[in-house]
């Protein structure tokens, strides 16, 4: 599938250029020293401004913030505030005409950077800045503690998104709405579509989680720097318990850390113009985004992804096709199905490098904000192997949400910034139509994809299908923990129960219940 990306009629000196990248991870001793999600997000920026002007020309000042004419603050979960590009603005001495505040999504970052790039190189905008932080682990443990925060007042009237707010009513009776139960159903899909035994699949994800911990082990702004092997990974014990089947505590991203990070862009002419050496700049060549339905039990299957599969497409097109363009990758990988799915549209083989950064659950899983520290540590790779290409791919939701942009340290051979090409429109073409949901069934039903639920003493509470009756209709549906026969057979690591001939009955609280047939 090619989506043929094509550039828009610029000014090649407005190709936009990433200048400067900032990182902070910030381990106080005590909950004094703790800083606010701004702080984080000041130093950040602080921190890029000094990247940026590293072996500038003499005559640029210090002030390159003070430019900043568009500014986007990546949505914030730990310490909500009222108005966070306001008080970042204030704080900063920034007047940026653009001033924006993202929606929640952690494809966000990737999205703010492509539009930022597109904003520059449409003269919109001189010089840009994306920023964003989170304290989640002050906060959760000066919360635990009864500590109070003496910090910038947050919103105590803000709307942060929760999975009930856009799952489908039958989801949220099922109390599966989190995303550590959402995706075990992708996951488990994805292990029967491609023929591996559970064992297997949990070998694969073991060895990606294992090379994340390596890189994350060699980043300085890493939350853990500790090399994990697979087999550790995937082994539940007391202190890796079984969250979902099949992810262990050692294979679900972090949030429970204190980063913060910064992009800044701005033109060709106007890199030049501060001086700054052109082995420092990375150039923007374009990006691709689409998306899925927001109702996860709307979806055609859960082992093929096409927003997915049309962006990271547009995106080896915007690089100039092949089957391996890019040197460098930043895939998604909240959870192992992520990358795994990445891996396979792409063609990658098992050993690929798949993360610059280290991964959400060893770098640290900052929220939304985690590809923004993906991109810092881009924008360093790239600028160590000049010539090379980099891919930033980002996603939100159950995966639904996609965007991806490439980088490099050469400018497009088309010399502007490259669209995607209609990946919406490819992603629609190749989405199949979702079944139709039915939320009263007594009779067979064929088990589609499951996952069972674990308590923190890492037994099990109970499980969860998705079935089809013979109808072809799909349901959702509860197993008892005391059907030891079903749960055995659910979280089976010999064989993929996914085909299994069921049984569903009415149960209790309005919720179906499914037992394998005898």
């Amino acid at each position: 599938m090619s989506t043929r990306p094509h550039t828009a009629s610029l000014n090649v000196a407005r190709t936009p250029v990433i200048i400067g990248v900032g990182e902070i991870t910030w381990r106080p001793q005590d909950l004094a020293a703790g800083l606010e999600p701004l702080s984080l997000m000041a130093a950040a920026l602080h921190a890029a401004q000094t990247d940026a002007l590293e072996n500038a020309q003499p005559h640029v000042g210090a002030a390159l913030l003070q430019a900043v004419d568009s500014l986007d603050v990546v949505c914030e979960h730990s310490w909500p505030y009222e108005d966070a590009p306001a008080l970042l603005s204030a704080r900063m001495h920034m007047a940026p005409r653009h001033r924006a505040y993202a929606q929640a999504g952690g494809e966000s970052p990737v999205r703010l950077l492509h539009e930022a790039a597109r904003r520059i190189a449409e003269g919109e905008s001189a010089i840009a800045a994306i920023v964003g932080a989170e304290s989640s682990h002050t906060v959760a443990s000066a919360a635990k503690t009864g500590t109070p925060l003496n910090w910038t007042p947050r919103d105590q009237h803000a709307s942060l998104l929760r999975g009930a707010d856009i799952c489908h009513p039958i989801a949220v009776a099922h109390g599966m709405v989190s995303p550590v139960q959402v995706y075990a159903f992708f996951e488990n899909a994805l292990t029967a579509a491609t023929s591996q035994t559970p064992q297997q699949a949990q070998m694969e994800s073991g060895t990606m989680w294992s090379h994340l911990s390596e890189v994350a082990e060699g980043n300085p702004y890493a939350w853990q720097r500790r090399r994990l092997a697979a087999q550790d990974i995937i082994t539940p014990h007391e202190r890796n318990r079984l969250i979902t089947w099949p992810y262990t505590l050692s294979m679900v991203a972090n949030p429970l850390v204190n980063m913060g990070a910064a992009i800044i862009l701005t033109n060709l002419q106007l890199a030049h113009e501060l001086g700054i050496p052109d082995d420092k700049l990375v150039y923007v060549l374009g990006g691709a985004q689409a998306q899925e339905s927001r109702d996860y039990l709307a979806r055609a299957n859960y082992w093929h992804v096409p927003a997915q599969e049309a962006v990271l497409e547009a995106a080896k097109d915007i690089a100039g096709g092949g089957s391996q363009p890019f040197q460098h990758m930043e895939l998604y990988s909240c959870f192992p199905v992520v990358p795994k799915l990445a891996r396979r549209v792409l063609g990658l083989p098992a050993d690929a490098s798949l993360s610059v950064t280290g991964g959400l659950s060893y770098f640290g899983g900052p929220l939304n904000n985690y590809m923004s520290h993906g991109t810092a540590a881009m924008v360093r790779a790239l600028r160590a192997k000049p010539g090379d290409k980099g891919l930033l791919y980002g996603q939100g939701e159950y995966l639904t949400k996609h965007h991806a942009v490439v980088l490099s340290t050469a400018p497009s051979p088309h010399g502007q910034l490259q669209s995607d090409g209609g990946a919406q429109t490819q992603a629609d073409v190749l989405r199949g139509p979702a079944p139709l949901l039915v939320a009263h069934h007594e009779g067979p039903a064929q088990l589609e994809t499951h996952t069972v639920i674990f308590d923190r003493q890492g037994k099990p509470e109970f499980g969860t299908v998705i079935a089809r009756t013979p109808e072809g209709a799909r349901l959702m549906a509860r197993v008892p923990a005391d059907d030891l026969v079903t749960m055995a057979r659910l979280t089976s690591l010999s064989n993929s129960p996914v085909g299994l001939q069921g049984t569903v009955d009415a149960g209790p609280e309005q919720r179906l219940h499914w037992r394998v047939a005898a």
